[in-house]
């Protein structure tokens, strides 16, 4: 299959810093990829190297066969982090503006606008200005503009920045919809289960170095569940004992009961069974590897203590928080 971008041992520093280092990346036409990673991981300097916004120290990027985006950049939808609009424009004359500037050449233009935000639940405000709208809602108008000319590669920095859970499941139909469409498409996130919902393949990022780039599917077999969440059935009962068990490496407090973490190597059906004989759960799962999970694993190293490896968690729950009340 080919490729609609290729990445070979690209480097990016700024000064000192190394943003990109030795980056080696192909995703192949009709791939729905997610590039994931912690704020400050090189996720947006990746991006803007293949929109040719920034350029490379050393390597190579092809985008859609040619040496540079700017060859091909009527074929290519682009949602930036940063979000811009014209803000005192229209928001139909925004759109069909775009449009324009992408080659479209519909007669019915202002129909299709008019369908495209009814799509997105925006009916009746082609005649508003950017301005009057909600940062959830101008969102929406940036993806559109991202997409009106049907692009073959949609890359999408941070998409889900700042939404409500409905407009961000809204969004999420309509990226799965150009992907079915045929269009490529890139993602970036720091919110790992946003990608674990919605892409075919990871590319996981950390301090500018790729640490794995595998189908979603495969990651997701290939790494052992070592999480049993377990609810007693009797609220008091005494779970001291689990904890000592050979099989546990640590047992975690939640709301409604616990989380049993496993020694690497053990088998999580013997487990369950000694945990069910010291007490009667009223749930017992075995819960699936999540990505952060998997992350954390991957960048940590044999020298990180227990407290490193939860300081990194918190990073990215901090991330994740505050992206819920942006």
């Amino acid at each position: 299959m080919d490729a609609a971008i290729e990445i070979k041992d690209v480097t990016k520093t700024f000064g000192e810093t190394i943003a990109v280092k030795d980056l080696n990346l192909t995703i192949p036409c009709g791939g729905l990829y997610g590039f994931i990673g912690p704020n400050g991981a090189g996720k947006t300097t990746t991006i803007r190297l293949i929109m040719s916004i920034l350029f490379p120290d050393s390597g190579e990027i092809s985008v859609l066969g040619h040496a540079s985006a700017l060859a091909a950049k009527n074929r290519i939808g682009y949602l930036p982090e940063e979000r811009g609009v014209y803000r005192k424009m229209r928001v139909g004359a925004f759109l069909s503006y775009i449009a324009g500037l992408k080659g479209v050449k519909a007669l019915n233009l202002d129909r299709m606008v008019c369908a495209s935000l009814e799509r997105v639940g925006l009916g009746g405000t082609e005649r508003k200005r950017c301005e009057e709208l909600s940062k959830g809602m101008l969102q929406k108008v940036q993806f559109l503009a991202a997409v009106i000319h049907k692009p073959d590669l949609l890359i999408l920095d941070e998409p889900f920045s700042g939404l409500d859970p409905v407009s961000m499941r809204l969004l999420r139909d309509l990226v799965l919809d150009e992907n079915r469409r045929g269009a490529t498409v890139l993602f970036s996130t720091h919110i790992m289960p946003q990608a674990e919902e919605i892409c075919q393949h990871v590319i996981m990022i950390h301090r500018g170095r790729k640490v794995l780039d595998e189908a979603l599917g495969a990651i997701l077999s290939r790494y052992d569940p070592r999480t049993i969440e377990f609810d007693p059935l009797d609220s008091q009962a005494d779970l001291s004992p689990i904890s000592d068990f050979p099989e546990v490496e640590r047992m975690d407090r939640n709301e409604s009961g616990y989380k049993i973490f496993l020694v690497e190597g053990t088998n999580p059906a013997e487990a369950m069974h000694r945990i069910i004989e010291t007490a009667t759960p009223a749930r017992m799962e075995l819960a699936r590897p999540r990505l952060e999970d998997i992350f954390i694993g991957l960048v940590s190293t044999e020298k990180d203590s227990i407290e490193d490896r939860r300081k990194l968690k918190a990073v990215l729950a901090d991330s994740n928080a505050g992206e819920a009340t942006a």
